[in-house]
């Protein structure tokens, strides 16, 4: 992971110097470019000319493609701890899923903009178990029979303030809160119904969350999109750590209407100690995502300096 943030962190500076080498062209210079190649013609705009860029509010919906890694334990009411539990290898969840994610934004002003995510993933499984599984008040034994689910919603309000704002490129700081509504259980599958029994645990975690992000204007229908977020916070009986990034590319397909596809990722480790009942939940995914933006509304005014 650490490296991956070392990538995103140089890649934020390349596309400001990129983007800052493209802009302090001198006008006379491209000019002569331009009459030199009619192929660069499509160059010749301003950032208020692009219909998706730099409008005060954007609707993005689509599909997520994360591959999972999740591990749980959860101890008994009373006091007595679980042993740790993978749920892809020991209750045969599947890594690689689908779900549905949607986001919205409104830029206040030139440098202001706030943002909200939401996030859904429900996994269910069957599985006859190879090792014995203490969760919760029960023991599940070896060749037993269980049905297990996890649902996961993430809610993510944001507030960014680029501290660098030109008309095709802008950097900036973020400050926002990841909240984590997640519910797991199991159920022992028997012959008959009095000796069946099922444990569940769920917890409502807000993490909050500290990033890094960029926009780049890169051709008149191409644009790119980074940020990295991090933060560890105790709160109460929550104990949590968070670990975010998401690299995308925008094409504008007509007007205000644009396709984006990026690669996301998230990770976070929760502990949450109440009063005879402990829980340690670690999930992370990663994967590609398609999704469809509009922008509406007008065109926030871009100065040069």
């Amino acid at each position: 992971m650490k490296k991956l943030f070392y990538f995103l962190i140089v890649f934020f500076f390349y596309c400001t110097i990129y983007a800052q080498t493209t802009a302090e062209i001198p006008v006379e210079n491209t000019l002569t470019t331009l009459q030199n190649n009619s192929n660069l013609s499509a160059q010749n705009y301003e950032a208020e000319d692009l219909p998706w860029h730099g409008r005060r509010f954007k609707f993005t919906a689509g599909v997520f493609f994360p591959s999972n890694n999740t591990q749980v334990e959860v101890g008994s009411n009373n006091g007595d701890f679980g042993n740790m539990i993978d749920f892809e290898n020991d209750l045969g969840f599947k890594k690689n899923t689908t779900s549905f994610t949607g986001a919205f934004e409104w830029r206040i002003s030139r440098r202001s903009r706030f943002g909200a995510e939401y996030f859904y993933l429900k996994r269910t499984a069957t599985k006859t178990l190879q090792k014995e599984i203490e969760f919760g008040d029960h023991t599940y034994p070896v060749n037993a029979t269980v049905s297990a689910f996890m649902d996961n919603q993430i809610y993510r309000i944001t507030y960014g303030y680029a501290f660098v704002s030109q008309p095709k490129y802008e950097i900036g700081a973020l400050i926002g809160a990841h909240i984590t509504l997640a519910d797991v259980g199991l159920n022992l599958e028997a012959a008959t119904a009095q000796a069946e029994y099922k444990d569940s645990f769920d917890f409502t975690a807000p993490l909050p969350d500290l990033g890094l992000w960029t926009e780049v204007v890169l051709a008149k229908k191409w644009g790119i999109y980074a940020n990295a977020n991090y933060f560890a916070i105790k709160v109460d009986e929550i104990d949590g750590r968070l670990w975010s990034y998401n690299l995308s590319v925008l094409y504008n397909v007509y007007e205000n209407l644009s396709l984006t596809a990026g690669y996301t990722g998230l990770n976070m480790r929760i502990d949450v100690d109440r009063e005879k009942l402990n829980g340690f939940f670690k999930w992370g995914y990663n994967g590609p995502t398609l999704t469809a933006t509009y922008a509406f509304g007008n065109h926030v005014k871009f100065y040069r300096h």
